[in-house]
This record gives C-alpha cells, sequence and structure tokens, in this order.
C-alpha cells in the first residue's frame, strides 16, 4: 500500500510539472519579490523629496506653485497601498502607475526650476539631495525593468498550452504591465518655459 501511495504522488508531481502549475507558482512568486523593490525604490524617492522641497524653498521661495505640486504628487503616490493585491487588479495598477508619473513629472519641473538658482546648485545640501535622487531614479528603473521582465515572462506562461488550463483551473490571470506609454512620459522631462509671451498689441 506504501508503495502505491508513493507511486500515485510521484506521478501527481511529475503531473503538476508537466501541466506547468509549478511554473506559474515559481513566476508569481518572482513577480511578488520583484514587485516589493519596485515599491522600495519609488518609497525612497518619496522619501527624498520632502527634504528635497525644503532644500529648494529655502532659495526659491517665490517657486510656490511648483513646489506645491511636487509637495501634492508625493502625498498622492502615499495615499496608495502598493501591496502584491494591486498586481491582480488592473485599475489599481493603473492608479498607482500614474501617481508615480505624476510625481516624476513633477519632480522634473522642479529639477528644471532650479537651473534659475545657481547658488542652490552649488548648495551642499542640495546635491547631496540630487545626487541620492539620481541614484534612486537608476534603481528604479532597475527594479522595473526586473518586474517588466518578469510578468512578461508570467503572462506567456500562463497563455500556454497546456498551462494555460492550469491556469483557468486555479484563477490565475495576467498580471498587469507598465505601458508604453507610461514610460515615455516619465522619461521625458517636462518643458518649463520661463519665458512669458508677448501681450497682444492694442
Amino acid at each position: 500500500m506504501r508503495k502505491i501511495l508513493t507511486v500515485l504522488a510521484a506521478l501527481a508531481s511529475l503531473s503538476l510539472t508537466n501541466c506547468g502549475y509549478n511554473a506559474i507558482q515559481s513566476e508569481d512568486e518572482q513577480i511578488k519579490a520583484d514587485w516589493s523593490e519596485v515599491v522600495n525604490q519609488y518609497q525612497r524617492r518619496a522619501d527624498l523629496v520632502p527634504n528635497l522641497v525644503n532644500s529648494v524653498k529655502g532659495f526659491a521661495q517665490q517657486e510656490k506653485d511648483v513646489l506645491l505640486g511636487v509637495t501634492n504628487a508625493r502625498a498622492k503616490v502615499g495615499s496608495i497601498q502598493a501591496t502584491p493585491e494591486v498586481l491582480n487588479d488592473p485599475a489599481a495598477f493603473q492608479k498607482f502607475q500614474a501617481a508615480q508619473g505624476e510625481l516624476s513629472s513633477a519632480l522634473s519641473r522642479l529639477l528644471v526650476v532650479t537651473e534659475n538658482y545657481p547658488t542652490l546648485k552649488s548648495d551642499a545640501l542640495f546635491k547631496d539631495l540630487m545626487s541620492q535622487l539620481e541614484g534612486t531614479e537608476n534603481r528604479i528603473t532597475v527594479a522595473r525593468n526586473r518586474y517588466i521582465k518578469a510578468v512578461q515572462g508570467y503572462n506567456v506562461t500562463i497563455r500556454s498550452f497546456p498551462s494555460n488550463l492550469t491556469a483557468m483551473m486555479f484563477g490565475y490571470k495576467e498580471k498587469p504591465n507598465f505601458s508604453v506609454e507610461n514610460e515615455k512620459e516619465i522619461s521625458t522631462a517636462p518643458k518649463v518655459d520661463f519665458n512669458p509671451a508677448p501681450s497682444p498689441s492694442k
């Protein structure tokens, strides 16, 4: 009897392997790990914002709209719970993506503004914060790329036969990914025109 149970267990294990169940489990866990790293790096960036805003405020108090934009964008990012459950809700993922894109744009505007303040750019604290921000942005890019590749692999697995049957049986669905439009948006610094348009002649 024990031998029969051992054989049945071995067959069940082989069946799960061939049907893609184990691959789906492994890839799902990898996505969660890569997602956690994405969230950690975005949080690292958000944590830099208050000090960065205060540093700029000390030299450019008149840039209230830009500073407020960064502060509000950070608040919106902080209001979103970026748990792994977000990965099973395309709408929630889109909301997270949009909030991070908004903060990226707000920070880009802030950095454009700082070009007008040579004293600020030479400030030791500001330079240190900029160095940290640059390093964090690089880590965000790396983390996002890992997540994107993990999701692509997972999505291919659950669409491919016979693992797609297993995915349907156990309720595994495609995971949302960062969109091409979003990638283009966050990599392009918004332009700020400091030269007012000429008034129309009367």
